[in-house]
């Protein structure tokens, strides 16, 4: 059950993050403006939520292992949201990104 609410804490924190940067984005570098970038801003904050709800006490860790998910779900955003194609080294980097999301947050250590 911990392994299952960590996903989807990592989940949520990708959604929010990288959302919140992309409204930014949206706001300036397509001139949407402040309404966007203030949404951007609100979800980024929301994100900060979601890494202290691990379930694992250190913040190193959680952080270090959450790039791992932030670079695989970038590259999802981009193919759903903007249709960014993903060449095979853009997939091979995210694939080894997560196996050291796994390494880092699941390896069994001693209590």
């Amino acid at each position: 059950m911990m392994l299952l609410k960590s996903v989807v804490l990592f989940l949520g924190a990708a959604l929010f993050e990288i959302g919140g940067a992309w409204l930014v984005w949206q706001g300036v570098r397509e001139h949407r403006g402040w309404v966007w970038i203030g949404a951007g801003v609100v979800a980024l904050g929301i994100y900060g939520f979601f890494a202290s709800l691990q379930p694992d006490a250190s913040f190193g860790r959680i952080l270090a292992a959450y790039g791992g998910v932030f670079v695989a779900g970038s590259l999802a955003w981009g193919m759903v949201v903007d249709g960014f194609r993903p060449d095979r080294w853009d997939v091979t980097g995210a694939l080894i990104c997560l196996v050291g999301v796994a390494v880092i947050m699941y390896a069994p250590r001693p209590a």
